[in-house]
Order: structure tokens, then sequence, then C-alpha cells
């Protein structure tokens, strides 16, 4: 047999034992999971995130699939994305370095404020006990919960309402992330924290900084740790 028939055969054979169907998908996920490493390697711990909880999470959870269809092939590159009704899913560096300043534990409670698409609680919930996402937005916070459900996150718990409140009769705390910048630190979230836990949000208007906010018996005390841009948290604080 000359090589050119030994070539076909071969190719025929392949595709008789693999249909195109089955090496797509898989092929996909291997795709897709690929470029999560590469995202984890390239993006996050270039940039100084250590937590092997924070970096096992962003490894696993599949932020294709918090995206619109046509947003997929950029999930995993270094930027946000729209996600509609004038809303983004936050840099997956940014997404990062906001789960490892609150530094989770396993038993932790956390509250985050602008549930989004739900790739941020997907994340923390799988580090903590649980988590509580409040979403303004009607329908980003139907379909965010409704994903994390298919996903099997039973430990987010979803609602819609005004995120400077908080979550009053779940409070306290060990700690509370802000997905969207208010202009000051909303003083109702640091009631809800425990003493001695921490509130990581952007603070500002068209400049904005990424604050950590740790509760002390007298008050609290802040840090700026990197310029960011986010969305401005809308909602109204009561406390004005």
């Amino acid at each position: 047999m000359n090589s050119f028939f030994k070539v076909f055969f071969s190719v025929f054979f392949l595709f008789a034992l693999f249909p195109t169907g089955c090496i797509s998908s898989n092929d996909e996920e291997l795709d897709y999971k690929m470029k999560r490493e590469h995202m984890v390697s390239a993006q996050i711990e270039a940039r100084g995130v250590s937590d092997p909880l924070v970096l096992d999470a962003m490894r696993k959870v599949q932020r294709h699939l918090f995206v619109p269809d046509k947003s997929k092939p950029y999930a995993y590159e270094d930027h946000p994305l729209p996600i509609g009704h004038d809303q983004t899913i936050s840099q997956p560096y940014i997404v990062a370095i906001m789960t490892e300043l609150i530094k989770p534990q396993a038993d932790f409670k956390v509250l985050e404020i602008g549930t989004g698409s739900g790739y941020q609680a997907a994340v923390l919930a799988e580090i903590v006990e649980e988590v509580f996402t409040i979403e303004i937005i009607p329908e980003l916070a139907r379909h965010a919960e409704t994903k994390l459900k298919e996903l099997g996150y039973d430990n987010v718990h979803v609602r819609t309402g005004n995120g400077y409140l908080g979550w009053p009769e779940e409070a306290p705390f060990d700690a509370i992330i802000v997905t969207a910048a208010p202009k000051d630190i909303p003083p109702k979230l640091v009631e809800q924290l425990k003493t001695g836990a921490r509130l990581v949000l952007p603070v500002g208007s068209f400049f904005q900084d990424l604050i950590v906010v740790v509760k002390t018996p007298d008050g609290f005390e802040k840090t700026s740790v990197i310029p960011v841009r986010f969305v401005p948290m809308v909602g109204k604080d009561e406390s004005e």
C-alpha cells in the first residue's frame, strides 16, 4: 500500500472511531480549560495573587458560562465584558485580588453587593461556606440565580434589592465584597461586618481606588490597594 492510501485509511479510521461532534465538544472543553489555566498563570499569579484557595477557585469556575454567547470566545481574556443593562463581568484579575483581600476561609459567611452575572459569587462559593449576594437589577438577579442553581451552587443565596442596605437579618458577616463603586464607604455595610472582618470595595466617581476596610471596636481602618474602574453603585445610601 502506497503512502497516500496509508494516510487516507488512517484518517478514515480515526473519524470512524471518533465522530466529529464528539471531537468538537471535547476539544471545546479542553480549550476552555487550557484558557483558564493560562488566565490564572499569566493574569493572576503573575501579578502576585498567591492564595491557593483563590487560585483553585479561579481555575475551577467556568467564566465562559457567565457571559453572553457572543462573548464566550473572549471569556478568559484580561478585561471586563458586558453582560447587559450597562453592567459588566469584572476582569479576572480583579475578581481574584478582591477575593484574596478578604482572606477567605472555609467557614466564612460572605456578603456580595452587585451579583451581576454571578461569577464572583461562584468563585466565593468554591471557597466559603455561604454567600449572600444582592443585585439591584431584577433581570440580572434572576438570571444569576438560575445559572448558579444550574451549576450546583446551593450555598449561594440571591436577593434583589438595594445593596447600600446590606442584608441585616443575616449579619454579621465574615467579609463583604462590593463589585460596583459607591462615592463613599456605605456605613451600613461596615455595621454588618464582624469586628476584625474585611470589606473590599472600589470607592470614588471617575477616579476610583480599591479599598480594604477592616472593622475595629471603635470604627474602621481603611487601606488603598490599587486604582480601579468599576460601574457606579446603583441605589440609595439612606444614611445620607
